[in-house]
């Protein structure tokens, strides 16, 4: 992994994700700079969920497919209808976030993609 305190580029995820570890190779085999930053270790804030809903809706950071949103109750599910109720479950729950998230000069990526990796970063 490399990582860089002139990094460009900030990756946010948790480390045994099969995605993350994906877009963490693409990363270094494509010789791009960052520094990772585990959810498991340094969890998202309120602020950076905030600052990140400035460039995607709330939806796309809320991973509905996952098991940490399977086991929230149906009443907690159906709780999250804006940025506000979701953060508040996102807050409590960071493996829910949709990962990872790279943070790069002109916005964020959620999940990996390829293609968006090679257009965008």
């Amino acid at each position: 992994m490399t990582t860089s305190k002139e990094a460009t580029l900030h990756v946010y995820g948790i480390k045994n994700c099969n995605t993350v570890k994906k877009a963490l190779d693409w990363l270094t085999e494509n010789n791009k700079s960052f520094e990772f930053h585990d959810f498991k270790k340094e969890p998202a804030t309120a602020e950076k969920l905030e600052e990140w809903e400035q460039h995607v809706p709330f939806e796309t950071l809320v991973n509905k497919k996952g098991t940490t949103w399977r086991k929230l109750d149906k009443s907690e599910q159906e709780s999250v209808v804006d940025a506000k109720s979701a953060n508040k479950v996102l807050l409590e729950n960071n493996s829910m976030i949709k990962r990872p998230i790279v943070e790069y000069k002109n916005g964020i990526l959620v999940g990996f993609d390829e293609e968006a990796y090679k257009t965008q970063l």
